[in-house]
C-alpha cells in the first residue's frame, strides 16, 4: 500500500489517475453508443458495425501521426485544440445520424470524430515515464489498473444511457468526459513541466516502430490482443449458446475485474527480474490462464476462471508500458505509446472478425476460445525471437507528476 501512497502523493498523480480514467471511458464508450445509436436510427446492424468500426480504424491510425506532432511540440496544445474539436465533431457526428443522413455521411462523420480522439492515454502514459523510476513501475501498474476499469465502467454507463434515455446522450456524455480529461491532462502541472527532447536528426516516419526492441514488444502486444478480441467475441456468443445472453456483460466485467485485482497486487511488489524476462513469463502466465476456458461448459464456471485468467493481464500490461518507457527514442515516447495503442485496437478488431468467424463455422465457440489461447501463446513466441538490442540511453529528466 505504501508504494501506491508514493505514486498518489506527487504533485500532479491525483489529476493523471483521475483524468486520465475520464479521458480514457469515450474510447469504451463512444464505439458502442455508436453502434447502439445507427442501429436504433437505420434498423441496420450493417450500416452501424461499419460506422463503429470506421471510428475505431479512424482514431487508431490518426493517434500515431499526433502523438508525432505532440513529442515535438509537447502534447499540451494537441490535447487543448483537441479538447475543443472532439465534442463538436461528435456533435455533428449525433446530429447527421439522428438526421437520417445517408450511409456515407454517417460513415465519414464517424471517421472525422474518431481521428479527433483526444491522446490522453498516450500523454498520460509518456508522463508517467517521465517520473522518479523508483515508483514508475507501480504508476505504471495503476494506469493499466484504471485502463481496465475503463471497460467495465464504459459499457456499464452506455447501457445506462441508452435505458433511461437514448444513445446519443451517452456519445454526449463521452465528449463532455473527453474534453474534461483532455482539459485536465494539458494543464496539469506535470505537463507544465514537460520538454520536448531535442531531435538528433530527421527520423523516417517509421523510425519509431523499428527502433531496437520496439518490434517484438508490438508484434507481441499485437498477437495477445488479437487473442483478446477473439475471446470478447467468444464470452457473449458462449453465454447466448447457454441460454443465458443476459450473463455476457457479467462473465467480461469478472474478466476484467480479475485484471484489476491482479494488477493492484503486481504494483505493490518489486520485481528484480529483467523487464524482458518478466514480460515473457507474464504472457505465458495469460496463455496458461487462458487455456482453461476452452473445457468451460457452464457460464458461472466459464466466468470463475476468466476471473483467475485475468489475474495476469494487467500485470502484463503494466510490464509492457514499462518496456515501451525504456526503450522509446527520448523524443517520441507519446508517439510510442501511441503505436502500441494503435496495435491493440487494430489486433482486436482483426482478433474479434477471425474469432465470429470461427463461431459461425464448424469449429463455434470453441474454436474462437482456442483462437484467444493460441494468439497468447504467439506473443510468448515472439518474445522469444532473436532481434536488436534496445540501446541504453539515459533516462529522461524526472519530472513532478
Amino acid at each position: 500500500m505504501r508504494s501506491y501512497l508514493s505514486v498518489w502523493r506527487l504533485p500532479s498523480a491525483p489529476v493523471l489517475l483521475v483524468a486520465g480514467f475520464a479521458g480514457r471511458l469515450p474510447s469504451a464508450m463512444v464505439p458502442l453508443a455508436l453502434l447502439l445509436m445507427v442501429q436504433q436510427q437505420t434498423g441496420s446492424y450493417a450500416v452501424a458495425g461499419l460506422a463503429s468500426a470506421t471510428y475505431g480504424i479512424a482514431m487508431a491510425g490518426a493517434a500515431p501521426v499526433l502523438g508525432r506532432l505532440a513529442d515535438r511540440r509537447t502534447p499540451r496544445p494537441v490535447l487543448l485544440a483537441q479538447a475543443a474539436a472532439h465534442p463538436l465533431l461528435l456533435t455533428l457526428l449525433v446530429a447527421v445520424v439522428l438526421g437520417g443522413a445517408p450511409t456515407p455521411a454517417i460513415v465519414a462523420a464517424s471517421a472525422a470524430a474518431g481521428a479527433g480522439t483526444p491522446l490522453v492515454s498516450g500523454a498520460v502514459r509518456a508522463l508517467w515515464s517521465r517520473v522518479d523510476p523508483r515508483v514508475r513501475a507501480t504508476a505504471y501498474a495503476l494506469d493499466a489498473t484504471a485502463t481496465e476499469l475503463v471497460f467495465v465502467a464504459g459499457p456499464t454507463v452506455v447501457a445506462a444511457l441508452a435505458v433511461l434515455a437514448d444513445p446519443a446522450w451517452a456519445v454526449g456524455a463521452a465528449g463532455v468526459l473527453a474534453a474534461a480529461g483532455a482539459l485536465a491532462v494539458a494543464t496539469s502541472g506535470a505537463m507544465r513541466g514537460w520538454a520536448p527532447a531535442p531531435e538528433v536528426e530527421r527520423a523516417s516516419v517509421f523510425a519509431t516502430v523499428l527502433a531496437p526492441g520496439m518490434p517484438r514488444v508490438l508484434a507481441s502486444g499485437a498477437a495477445l490482443m488479437l487473442g483478446f478480441g477473439a475471446l470478447e467475441v467468444a464470452v457473449p456468443a458462449f453465454a447466448d449458446a447457454a441460454g443465458a445472453p443476459g450473463m455476457s456483460g457479467v462473465l467480461l466485467a469478472l474478466w476484467s475485474l480479475g485484471s484489476v485485482a491482479g494488477g493492484l497486487w503486481f504494483g505493490a511488489r518489486v520485481v528484480s527480474v529483467s523487464l524482458p524476462r518478466q514480460y515473457r513469463w507474464l504472457l505465458l502466465g495469460v496463455t496458461i490462464g487462458l487455456a482453461p476456458l476452452t473445457a468451460a461448459s457452464d457460464p458461472w464456471v466459464l466466468g470463475a476462471l476468466l476471473f483467475l485468467g485475468g489475474t495476469a493481464i494487467a500485470p502484463t500490461l503494466t510490464v509492457q508500458n514499462s518496456l515501451v518507457g525504456s526503450i522509446a527514442p527520448a523524443h517520441a515516447t507519446t508517439e510510442a505509446f501511441t503505436w502500441l495503442s494503435t496495435m491493440a485496437t487494430g489486433a482486436s478488431a482483426v482478433g474479434a472478425a477471425l474469432g465470429g468467424a470461427l463461431i459461425e463455422s464448424r469449429a463455434g465457440v470453441s474454436g474462437s476460445l482456442v483462437l484467444a489461447v493460441a494468439g497468447a501463446a504467439l506473443a510468448v513466441v515472439v518474445t522469444l525471437v532473436p532481434g536488436r538490442r534496445p540501446a541504453r540511453r539515459p533516462a529522461a529528466e524526472p519530472v513532478a507528476a
